[in-house]
This record gives C-alpha cells, sequence and structure tokens, in this order.
C-alpha cells in the first residue's frame, strides 16, 4: 500500500521544484524557451512573449503544486484501492 497523503505530498513538492527550474529557465532564456514551448504544443506563439513577475510566479508555484498534491493523492488512493 502506498500512503496517498505522503505521496501526493511528494508530487507537489516536486511539481513546485519543477516549477522554480522551469521559471528561472523562463527568465535567463526568454527566447530559447519560447522556442522550446513551440515545438513542444506544435504551436506558433510568434509575437508573444513571457511575462513572468513575482505575482504570477507565486501563483503558478501555488497552483500547480496544490492540482499535483491532488492528483498524485488520487492517485495513489485508486492505486491502493486496486491492489485491495
Amino acid at each position: 500500500m502506498i500512503d496517498a497523503l505522503k505521496f501526493g505530498l511528494a508530487v507537489a513538492i516536486i511539481f513546485a521544484a519543477a516549477w522554480v527550474i522551469c521559471s528561472l529557465f523562463v527568465i535567463s532564456m526568454p527566447t530559447a524557451m519560447m522556442q522550446m514551448s513551440d515545438h513542444m504544443v506544435h504551436v506558433d506563439f510568434g509575437e508573444m512573449s513571457w511575462n513572468l513577475g513575482w505575482i504570477g510566479f507565486a501563483y503558478g508555484l501555488v497552483a500547480w503544486s496544490v492540482v499535483a498534491g491532488i492528483m498524485g493523492w488520487g492517485i495513489a488512493a485508486i492505486y491502493n484501492r486496486l491492489v485491495g
């Protein structure tokens, strides 16, 4: 059995770290990151640019961490039910 709460917390922590790392890349290499985003989602963002301020960074960090934690908890809970 997987402890669903601890697993969810672990997923939230990993997503928070990934958000911080990604944000650092966006701040330090905005053009390269925009091009990578173009390729990842098969879209030409062309005239768009990044707009990442401290408030956006904080909101994204909290939102992604909470959503990821809930999903991690849900995955572990379903897994535990499936393995009985």
